[in-house]
């Protein structure tokens, strides 16, 4: 089993995910008290969310040096947004970074779908790291229409369920927005942000829903398990 090095914190919240569904999938595969050989590396968001997503370069780049130098045969953002630095610093380790927009275009392709949805941060969104690979393969991707919508996603992911707290009225919000964008002509949703799985999930779509916590671990699965390559950026 190959040991896999966790960039998380980001939020913690969905690093407690990324943790829970690595080893569970460690132990269905190998039974017994077989668990993850793992590192983690929890940022403090906060620290993030001073800087500003743009500017945090270095407090990513430094986890991902810290987890090479202890050993990591590759290494997974535990967060949809930092893969906004995941190209720049693969070309400076020397250690696969399991990609996770790769991991979820690859998902969408099995499923034959030309035009996604997404819901994120606003950096996700927004920014052209997420939906650039997407297009490198061949899928459109449609977000929320306007400053208003975009604005309260962001507050959602951020002020709620960063800290751990669901509400109903933030459900009933995500599925309109879902449900807007199915109507422009998405043919499945991307939940783009580790934490919006906690508010949302498969169960209340008619569509594919494509949950990238769960895409990213079974990714980060096949590496640690050697089933397959890393799916790399």
């Amino acid at each position: 089993m190959k040991k896999i090095g966790l960039v998380g914190g980001i939020s913690w919240t969905s690093t407690l995910d990324y943790y829970k569904y690595i080893n569970e999938g460690v132990n269905q595969k190998l039974g017994g008290l077989e668990s993850v050989e793992c590192i983690l590396y929890s940022l403090n968001f906060a620290d993030i969310q001073r800087k500003g997503w743009t500017n945090s370069f270095d407090l990513i780049y430094d986890a991902c040096k810290s987890l090479v130098s202890s050993g990591v045969d590759a290494i997974a953002l535990c967060a949809n947004t930092a893969h906004l630095f995941a190209d720049e610093i693969q070309s400076r380790i020397n250690v696969p970074i399991i990609h996770i927009v790769s991991s979820t275009a690859n998902a969408i392709k099995k499923d034959k779908l030309r035009t996604v949805g997404l819901l994120g941060t606003k950096f996700t969104m927004e920014m052209d790291f997420y939906r650039q690979k997407l297009e490198e393969n061949n899928i459109a991707v449609l977000i929320p229409e306007g400053k208003t919508a975009i604005d309260t996603i962001q507050h959602i992911v951020k002020e709620e369920l960063g800290k751990g707290i669901v509400t109903e009225k933030s459900k009933k919000q995500f599925m309109q927005f879902s449900e807007q964008l199915m109507e422009r002509g998405a043919e499945g949703i991307i939940l783009g942000c580790t934490e919006i799985p906690m508010l949302i999930g498969k169960d209340d779509f008619t569509v594919p829903v494509f949950d990238t916590t769960k895409i990213h671990v079974r990714s980060i699965l096949a590496f640690i398990l050697d089933t397959e390559k890393p799916t790399a950026g």
